[in-house]
């Protein structure tokens, strides 16, 4: 089947995320693989600005129309029914023959991609609602579950941060870059036991690490360069930063024993390669994320042994003047996750040997 393809009508030239409307939905077409020169045409107002997520759903269901209070915002018609389609779209009035969703339906729309049901924003963009939509923009970015500070005290500072990125045009790569160095300094920090100062750089590092993806997002500048090496360092650093607070422990007056040193090494990088692999297994056997199957895996994600809360962790011993207690604190929360993780695999392993299907409570 023939993609269709994304065109716009009418004109806006309130910028949003530093572009134009009809910019932004350019990208959105590219991003999603509308094709130039569709047999079907999905028409979008340029008086709204609206969630990705709704292009991506009338993509595959031709004679759809989206309102919002009543007036035609996006629609997917023929060819030869665009133009007539387009001037009606312009006057507001309604689309006959087509089915309609409504944007301001409670019950929202399934996203087939993440098996749950969401209401994607769909609002006039005015000079007036651009803070808003940029804001409703903003959250809608991260679709999946998280740990605490990520979900509770990142959120202000890295919007912020998002908009300023936008508005003076630094790209996602851009602040990807900037943490990496930052990321590198806070390892080298950690290294010779001067804490504080490493703890102040990793924090700006894991707000920048909550950017960058958002920046993307929102700006529908995802790439696969970009996302490859966000993912990288993500994945690689963790292990860096343990190992270099554990040495950094004896320049800063604490030493750990050689022997608690390589348990503490043994089971944090054991069990942080466990947990991955577990979690990658648990994708492949059920085609969904671990942390999304019941609320207790998406409760259990927000303090997980992930590197965020770990260093929560790691930042209570040092307040108490025993970064050595910390660095144990984690190995020990470490192996308590990697215990829980595989309990939770083999249980659903259970339920599906049972007969039940294994769904996200999300769905």
């Amino acid at each position: 089947m023939t993609s269709p393809a994304l065109a716009t009508i009418g004109d806006n030239p309130t910028p949003l995320w530093g572009m134009t409307n009809a910019e932004r939905t350019r990208r959105i077409a590219q991003a999603q693989g509308f094709d130039e020169r569709g047999a079907t045409i999905v028409l979008a107002h340029l008086d709204y600005a609206f969630d990705p997520v709704w292009t991506a759903h009338l993509k595959t269901r031709p004679g759809t129309v989206v309102t919002r209070d009543g007036r035609p915002v996006l629609a997917h018609v023929g060819d030869v029914e665009a133009e007539e389609a387009a001037a009606l779209m312009i006057a507001g009035r309604p689309l006959p023959g087509l089915t309609v969703i409504e944007a301001e339906d409670e019950g929202g729309i399934l996203n087939e991609a993440l098996r749950k049901r969401e209401r994607p924003f769909m609002e006039p963009l005015t000079p007036a609602t651009v803070p808003a939509i940029e804001r409703l923009s903003y959250k809608g970015a991260y679709k999946g579950v998280t740990d605490v500070l990520t979900k509770y005290l990142w959120p202000e500072w890295a919007f912020r941060l998002t908009q300023l990125s936008a508005r003076i045009g630094i790209s996602p790569n851009g602040i990807t870059a900037i943490g990496s160095v930052l990321c590198i300094v806070a390892t080298v920090a950690f290294w010779y036991g001067w804490f504080w100062t490493g703890l102040a750089t990793g924090l700006v590092f894991m707000v920048l690490d909550t950017v960058d993806g958002k920046l993307a997002r929102c700006t529908i500048t995802s790439s696969k360069l970009g996302n490859a090496w966000d993912h990288g360092v993500d994945l690689v650093h963790p292990p860096f930063w343990w190992w270099a607070w554990a040495a950094g422990c004896a320049p800063y007056g604490r030493a750990l024993s050689d022997q608690m040193f390589w348990i503490v090494i043994g089971t944090m990088l054991f069990g942080y390669v466990a947990q991955r692999l577990i979690e990658g297994a648990f994708i492949v056997r059920f085609g969904m994320h671990i942390h999304v199957w019941r609320k207790f895996d998406s409760d259990f994600r927000l303090f997980t042994a992930r590197r965020n809360p770990n260093m929560v962790i790691l930042l209570a011993g040092l307040l108490i003047g025993r970064p050595d207690w910390g660095i144990i604190g984690v190995a020990a929360w470490t192996a308590i996750s990697l215990v829980v993780h595989l309990i939770r695999l083999l249980q659903a392993i259970a339920v599906k040997r049972h007969g039940a299907a294994v769904v996200s409570w999300l769905a």
